[in-house]
């Protein structure tokens, strides 16, 4: 039997109309696909989901939108290397809290950073933080190449080597100034009081950071104990300071804590209890609520307790368990406070693994002084101001806090 006309428009019918199915059904796997989720358009790449604590509240499409994105139009993007753009992500992300103290450690900087603080590397000498944005000198430690080099406290680095350092972590810039001794770092400073950027050239060498002198001044009757950091051995040098002091027969003292960094919270209140009876507040440490405080406080013995009379001086320079010591003593009455405005490094680091090569350090608390004061926020200001020196010859500062017995 022959098909008819009829029969073969019916057969083409049917036959576009299974065309029509099949695009309209083609046409929708292409829409889901355009149209899902960015991270699924991303390959190559394990543990992409958000933890289900985040995922529920937290838009992560922006950030797999703009990797997919970057890695179609990158002219050089298949040059770059996948982590390196994840351990970037982490960096920017924890620069998002606004803290300069919070920061994220590749392979590289982490093995750097264990280096450092187990004394096993060549620098310049210098304690930085950060002050409006840019990284700011703390302190020069005593005797070291930046010391020599004439680095000042308050300074700003604003290159390291020619590189612009106005946006880089504490961190990333510690990395760059340091190497080996003998190689040669150069700082582009701002300083107040000049009027272009100063250049400073440094030889790094090994550094060993001092801890403490001692100064007899019979003509007023005061002895004086410089402390230049808080490092492990502190409270047993300061011990032996103090049995100078006893030894001494004077009942003046001046503890200088200018130029002084910071260290151990645990050397602070221990030198702490030599003057303060055994559980008065040394500091409080205050971390994510309220709630959530630590008290750290004398263990004694308190044997200078209202038996001398003390001045504490400070400056610009002091921070951290400098000002947690100099507030303890001056806000229980013990010593009076001289000098200038401190730097107001008041936060509390924890340094944690990520990964078997990578870590993170993170602040997890800020220190308060006894009567409540936020050591990060404003530092400590003195009871007397002093005018910083200006007289290359001699120490003016330390002058007034000696004759401030008279």
């Amino acid at each position: 039997m022959q098909p008819t006309t009829n029969h073969i428009k019916k057969g083409f019918n049917i036959f576009i109309g299974l065309l029509c199915l099949i695009g309209f059904f083609l046409f929708g796997v292409y829409v889901g696909f355009e149209n899902r989720p960015a991270s699924q358009k991303v390959v190559g790449l394990i543990n992409k989901d958000a933890p289900e604590e985040l995922s529920t509240n937290t838009d992560f499409e922006p950030f797999w939108k703009a990797w997919q994105l970057v890695k179609e139009k990158y002219p050089e993007a298949s040059k770059t290397d996948n982590q390196d753009h994840v351990y970037g992500a982490i960096k920017g992300m924890l620069a998002s809290f606004g803290d300069p103290y919070t920061t994220f450690f590749t392979p590289e900087e982490s093995k750097a950073f264990e280096s450092e603080i187990s004394g096993e590397f060549g620098g310049v000498g210098i304690e930085m933080g950060q002050k409006d944005g840019l990284l700011t000198v703390v302190a020069p430690l005593k005797d070291t190449p930046a010391f020599r080099a004439g680095i000042l406290s308050g300074d700003k680095i604003v290159k390291i080597d020619g590189t612009d350092s106005t946006s880089i972590s504490i961190d990333k810039a510690i990395s760059m100034i340091r190497g080996e001794p003998g190689t040669t770092v150069t700082l582009s400073i701002v300083r107040e009081g000049l009027s272009q950027i100063k250049d400073i050239k440094i030889t790094r060498a090994k550094i060993s950071i001092p801890t403490i002198d001692t100064e007899k001044h019979p003509e007023n009757g005061v002895f004086v104990i410089k402390l230049y950091s808080f490092s492990a051995q502190s409270p047993e040098l300061f011990r032996g300071a103090l049995n100078e002091f006893v030894n001494s027969g004077y009942t003046n003292l001046v503890l200088d804590l200018r130029n002084n960094p910071g260290g151990y919270l645990d050397a602070a209140v221990s030198m702490a209890g030599w003057f303060l009876p055994e559980g008065k507040v040394v500091v409080k440490e205050i971390g994510k609520t309220d709630k959530d405080v630590t008290l750290h406080k004398s263990r004694g013995p308190g044997i200078f307790n209202g038996k001398i009379k003390m001045v504490v001086l400070v400056n610009k320079g002091s921070a951290s368990a400098s000002e947690i010591l100099a507030g303890a003593l001056s806000e229980h009455g013990v010593a009076t406070l001289m000098g200038t405005q401190t730097f107001g490094k008041g936060s509390v680091q924890e340094l944690m693994k990520l990964t078997r090569d990578t870590s993170i350090k993170i602040t997890i608390a800020k220190w308060y002084t006894p009567n409540g004061i936020s050591i990060s926020d404003s530092g400590l200001t003195p009871n007397i101001k002093l005018d910083p020196n200006q007289d290359e010859n001699k120490d003016v500062q330390l002058e007034k806090a000696i004759n401030f017995f008279k």
